[in-house]
């Protein structure tokens, strides 16, 4: 549906020729950089995106699950979407509970996809991409930062190149330090998964400090855990207490992913000079869940707007206007903390479904919204049937 090559690429000049210049460059191509590139073109700047890879699709490193408040952020095509309703979230012991809120929903994404979409839409507002071209060194003068073996030139270098980001390297600017690590596959569509629920498994041993999951996607089924900082989680045991737990026969793995994602909160020092970090290059991702992406694209583009505010009407320096605005996490950092000590098995089984525990786990899903939700629990049998769509809220 959308080219899963390098469409839009601009021509890259040899080393010391001539330099193109613009008002942005943005050194990654995900949904931080993609949203700010977007909406920096159509606000009058000129804007170009330069990424290591030569596919924006390739090489995923996120589950790609879009809250509720990322939806009303942006509007994708239905085609790379699935709607899911709740979250069914499963005890160490086989206990599950199901967690609904009248009106709140889930996006599955076919990721990829969504990513060449995101490209396109740059590129026809007037952004464009330089693919397969890292980002290695820079040059700052008082009136722009000068990208040599590109052949590139800005006004505003903006690394939106992830968590282990090389432009904050470069410049010295604040790293993540502290992860979750992420692994995943993806799996033939499983029938037997009840697709109205984001599938969500506490265990201390399996995925210390976090969860588990399984997907019902697009067309796919996505299985995965991550684990504290320092942890290497332990995927095919996981695979195997999953398919043994809601009786699921195995299916062949088609892909494969792991990434880091960054839980320290938001870092201090993220702009200097005529450089500034977004997304998970800044750590704009919740330290307890790990969900990034609503602010990714909420920050990406009001990062665009902030610069163009500043090329235009003389505003503040972007980086300083958005250090005030990003969230800083402080209470979800404690709770990081808290997570981080693997509370035993036990304690999950004993704490679950309690009202203190579900009103939690309300608020943790579903936010603000969680407190009008509807909980139901059953037992580990129960959920290996598939339900009907329609659900009584």
């Amino acid at each position: 549906m959308w080219p899963r090559g390098a469409f839009g690429i601009i021509a890259i000049s040899a080393e010391g020729a001539n330099l193109r210049k613009f008002d942005l460059i943005i050194v990654g191509a995900s949904f931080a950089g993609l949203a700010c590139a977007r909406t920096a073109a159509l606000r009058g700047l000129s804007v170009c995106v330069v990424d290591r890879k030569r596919d924006v699709g390739e090489g995923v490193r996120t589950t790609g699950i879009l809250v509720k408040e990322a939806a009303e952020e942006t509007d994708f095509p239905a085609a790379l979407t699935r709607l899911i309703r709740g979250v069914r979230l499963y005890a160490p012991n086989g206990k599950y509970a199901d967690h609904l809120v009248p009106g709140y929903y889930f996006l599955a994404t076919d990721t990829p996809n969504l990513l060449r979409w995101l490209a396109a839409e740059a590129v026809r507002a007037g952004a464009e991409l330089a693919l397969g071209t890292p980002f290695k060194s820079a040059v700052t003068h008082d009136d722009c930062i000068e990208l040599p073996n590109l052949g590139l030139s800005a006004k505003l270098l903006i690394g939106a190149d992830g968590a282990t980001s090389g432009v904050a390297r470069y410049f010295g600017l604040d790293r993540n330090q502290r992860f979750l690590i992420g692994v995943e596959v993806e799996l033939g569509s499983e029938p037997g998964l009840d697709g109205r629920f984001l599938h969500c498994f506490l265990d201390s041993v399996l995925a210390p400090g976090y969860i588990g999951w399984a997907v019902p996607g697009v067309g796919i089924t996505q299985v995965g855990l991550a684990a504290r900082h320092g942890t290497k989680p332990d995927l095919m045991a996981f695979l195997h207490m999953y398919r043994t737990r809601l009786g699921l026969r195995e299916r062949p793995i088609l892909a494969r992913r792991r990434g880091l994602i960054p839980a320290g909160a938001t870092l201090r020092n993220t702009h200097c000079g005529r450089v500034m970090l977004i997304g998970d290059a800044a750590g704009h991702v919740s330290p307890l869940t790990g969900g990034g992406i609503a602010q990714t694209l909420r920050l990406g583009r009001r990062t665009a707007q902030l610069a163009a505010d500043w090329f235009h009407a003389g505003a503040e320096h972007p980086g300083l206007a958005l250090a005030r605005e990003a969230p800083k996490f402080t209470g979800k950092l404690w709770l990081r903390r808290a997570l981080d000590l693997a509370p035993p098995n036990w304690v999950w089984n004993l704490a679950f479904g309690t009202p203190p525990f579900r009103a939690f786990t309300q608020r943790i899903y579903f936010h603000k919204r969680g407190a009008g939700g509807d909980t139901r629990s059953g037992k580990g049998d129960d959920a290996r049937q598939s339900q009907p769509d329609h659900i009584q809220t």
